[in-house]
């Protein structure tokens, strides 16, 4: 195949040459410069290898097995010779193969066989502006090689549009080089305002637009995913075979002899409806317009099961400038995106690097491996949020994966031979433990590529339940038994539908379960029987969800409670409808609605027990029970925030019930258990004889006080109904000595004798001096006021006329009857005339004395 002049092949020279003098270089070239394919060829034909393998570094599937297919072909060769591609799954390369293409995360797993990279002379890493989390990780792992036992590593970081000088610094402020792509005049054109109708119809009319400007070339149109893919081929392929055009899928998911049909030239016309693969590393000829959705799903992770998801997001403006450019290839074109220039402007210019967004579990369990320990001080191109190297860290330990000191345990090892999530991965090894190794790989497959179900995209409303689905233990055994009865038709399309199930997603995950299915090893033997085989799968599920165990509010509720804490609901399509206990394998948050769980799988709590003894926690204690007003005891089994089974009794009589008692008590106060008024009297009347009669040693009535005389009542009681009838009031009179209770009874009385055998109740309160209150002719005969604490403390008489209203407050009665009296007689005689009003009240007698003696 003769070679095309590509614009990167004037800087090759300086490429090599630059490469014989440094062992890195950091190389920005444009989308269509050509240098995915002819750099690594450059260095291959230049000897720099030195006899070992070039590998270069994809970030996706598809343009891998592209590039090699093309450099093959430049060399006359077929793939697998000279040149090979690896990625997860496949391994297309021979024993001649000196230059192989490989996705991203393949060079991370050969360096866990390899540490040193013994067989490899160069890495080359393309497209590193995508910023791919396994790229990040591998441009550490590299730059630690060349700064220790690799120093002849030779590094190239290829970059279409971003900044050459960060990376430049990071590897020792290396050589840098550009290129000039050949660019062609695109045209842009924007919608005037937001269409709000489905992507399909929006396609169909950019594309009918085009054609009615008179395109003579082919359509490239960037779609978000396989599914908008699909439903736009629908659409449009009525007006496509109208006008003799090929409408063409092309996405990662296809077959390869699919994929080849959409990038390879045509003697027809052709619509090609792709996913962001064609947006960088693949050229496809002949494309002279772009229709660009402006929106992609870019890889981030479940913040419910950690594991890999592509999220629909709006593209940066840097991937929106790559997909027009595409127009621009071989001549002058046009792009046509459907959204508004005011939405193109507020975009981010650049993409969130992945390692801000990612789950970092596989990656710092792949670190460990690798012997890093420290991962805080690892030198990180750009180092991960630290609550997410954290939170990793978390589920490894519960994965049992990592020991406390960061070691790779003897399962994270057995974790390591599988390509998946660590989540999918424990799956597996505790399958192969119970002897369903292979069943764990299909379940492991089910739960890491997207939802067979046509009902899950349709239906995930949470309450209620819909009407054909039936109860059963698993939605994963259910997935498990649909995906079996498809495989066993050999995937027919009618019988895949028939079954409600998406042909592509099935087919996606045969393969991944085949692959799995290689590199399982039984270690126990199989169970005999069905439901055994199913209890095994389930417990093999929940290996790789400790921390997603749920239960139920009520019985059949979907209204779930959470290990860590919260609330969710399980989707009406699930068929776990009856189980307590489950774990949540898969959910969505849904605004206004909060985490509705769309996979879920039973589980029995002596299952926790057999997995995660260390995890539970029994509680045996003694607890109020604000309802019955007791002390109960409580024996409760937790596992995280979720209580597993809880019995409550009466308490018996202890000292500890006793102390529960107590608190409740001083809670609740101590009038409960007392009058009020008679409470307060008493603590006043201590407190006033202590200060009076220091020498007595009265103690203060503090709350420690009023702690120990409720512990006394309390003794041998356990509720508050063992409390009714026992005097609070005896218990604080029983602290006191005899003496102390001697001046309590005698110097600070309840009540005081007045003249004429009545008597007055003696006020008591908190800040105030005692005092009495009664009819000023009740003092009669008296010629001083009366006193407490032997007389050194005198009441505050109220004295009261006979309305009841006091006509004087005073502690100074001799002074009263002196002073005030003379004059207050003269308006009392006129307002009271019946009543007596003596000239001298110091002697004269009370209206009860002359009672008695008439």
């Amino acid at each position: 195949m003769a070679d095309v002049a590509l614009p990167i092949d004037p800087l090759l020279p300086e490429i090599v040459s630059t490469l014989r003098g440094a062992n890195s270089l950091v190389l920005e070239a444009p989308p269509g410069a050509g240098k995915t394919t002819r750099v690594p060829r450059a260095l291959l034909e230049a000897g720099l290898g030195q006899g070992k393998e070039i590998v270069v570094l994809q970030p996706r599937r598809l343009p891998t097995r592209l590039a090699a297919q093309r450099v093959s072909e430049e060399l006359g060769e077929r793939v697998g010779e000279t040149v090979g591609y690896q990625v997860r799954f496949e391994d297309v390369r021979g024993p001649k193969t000196r230059l192989s293409f490989v996705t991203e995360g393949v060079l991370g797993r050969r360096l866990l066989s390899d540490p040193t990279l013994r067989d490899i002379g160069v890495v080359v890493l393309d497209e590193f502006h995508e910023r791919h989390l396994s790229a990040d990780i591998s441009l550490a792992l590299l730059r630690r090689l060349q700064q220790g036992p690799r120093p002849d590593l030779k590094l190239v970081v290829m970059s279409a549009t971003l900044e050459a000088a960060p990376i430049s610094a990071y590897l020792g402020n290396c050589p840098t080089l550009r290129s000039e792509g050949r660019r062609f005049d695109v045209s842009l054109e924007y919608l005037p305002t937001a269409d709000d109708r489905y992507l399909d119809a929006q396609v169909l009319s950019g594309i009918k637009r085009l054609h009615a400007n008179g395109l003579d070339g082919d359509v490239l149109v960037f779609l978000p995913g396989a599914g908008e893919i699909r439903r736009a081929m629908d659409t449009c392929s009525e007006f496509a075979g109208r006008h003799g055009i090929d409408l063409l899928p092309l996405h990662g998911d296809l077959p390869p002899a699919e994929q080849d049909r959409a990038v390879r030239r045509s003697s027809r016309r052709k619509i090609i409806l792709s996913t962001n693969v064609a947006e960088t590393s693949v050229t496809i000829d002949g494309v002279a317009a772009v229709i660009d959705s402006g929106l992609a799903r870019v890889a981030s992770h479940s913040p419910w099961s950690g594991l890999p998801i592509l999220k629909l997001s709006k593209v940066s403006r840097a991937s929106a400038t790559q997909r027009a450019g595409r127009a621009g290839r071989t001549r002058s074109g046009h792009c046509l995106r459907l959204y508004t220039q005011h939405d193109f402007d507020g975009r981010p210019d650049q993409d969130a690097p992945e390692i801000r967004r990612m789950d970092l579990a596989e990656t710092v369990l792949s670190l460990r491996a690798a012997g890093i320990i420290d991962l805080v001080s690892f030198p990180f191109f750009e180092p991960p949020p630290a609550a997410s190297l954290e939170a990793a860290e978390s589920l490894l330990r519960k994965l049992g994966a990592v020991a406390p000191d960061g070691s790779v345990t003897p399962i994270g090892q057995r974790l390591l031979r599988f390509p998946l999530h660590p989540r999918q991965a424990r799956i597996i090894v505790e399958g192969e433990k119970r002897g369903v190794g292979a069943d764990a790989a299909l379940l492991a497959a089910l739960v890491g590529e997207r939802d067979i179900r046509r009902e899950a995209r349709t239906n995930l409303s949470g309450p209620g339940r819909a009407s054909n689905v039936v109860a059963g233990p698993s939605d994963l055994l259910e997935l498990l038994e649909r995906f079996r009865q498809a495989e066993r038709s050999n995937f027919s399309s009618g019988r895949v539908q028939s079954l409600s199930l998406e042909h592509g997603a099935v087919q996606a995950v045969d393969r991944v379960q085949r692959q799995l299915r290689r590199a399982v090893r039984e270690q126990g033997q199989r169970p005999s029987r069905p439901e055994d085989v199913e209890q095994a799968l389930m417990l093999s599920a929940l290996a790789g969800y400790p921390d997603r165990v749920a239960r139920r509010r009520k019985p059949r509720s979907p209204d779930l409670l959470l290990f860590g804490g919260g609330t969710a609901q399980l989707s009406d399509v699930s068929v776990v409808q009856e189980p307590e206990l489950m774990i949540a394998v898969d959910a969505e948050e849904r605004p206004g609605r909060g985490v509705i769980i769309r996979i879920a799988s039973a589980v029995e709590p002596e299952w926790l027990l057999d997995l995660y003894p260390d995890a539970l926690e029994e509680v045996d204690a003694l607890q109020w029970n604000p309802s019955s007003k007791r002390v109960e005891r409580i024996t409760r089994m937790s596992y995280g925030n979720l209580v597993l089974e809880e019995t409550r009794t009466p308490a018996p009589p202890s000292e500890a019930a006793a102390r529960v008692l107590v608190e409740q008590a001083l809670a609740a106060g101590a009038g409960r258990f007392a009058d009020p008024e008679a409470l307060v009297q008493w603590r006043t009347r201590v407190a006033l004889l202590a200060q009076a009669f220091p020498e007595a040693g009265f103690p203060t009535v503090d709350e420690a006080f009023m702690r120990d005389s409720l512990a006394s009542l309390c003794a041998g009681a356990r509720s508050f109904a063992d409390l009714e009838g026992v005097s609070l009031l005896d218990a604080l009179y029983s602290r006191l000595t005899s003496d102390q209770a001697r001046l309590l009874s005698n110097h600070a009385p309840e009540k005081v004798s007045l003249p004429g055998g009545r008597t007055a109740k003696v006020h008591y309160e908190p800040g105030k001096p005692p005092w009495v209150e009664s009819r000023l002719q009740d003092f009669f005969g008296m010629a001083q006021g009366p006193s407490v604490c032997a007389g050194r403390v005198p009441l505050v008489l109220h004295l009261l006329a006979p309305n009841m209203r006091a006509v004087q407050v005073t502690t100074d009665l001799a002074g009263f009857w002196e002073r005030h009296y003379p004059s207050l007689r003269k308006e009392l005689c006129r307002k009271y005339p019946k009543h007596s009003w003596p000239e001298d009240p110091r002697h004269a007698q009370t209206p009860a004395e002359r009672g008695r003696r008439i």
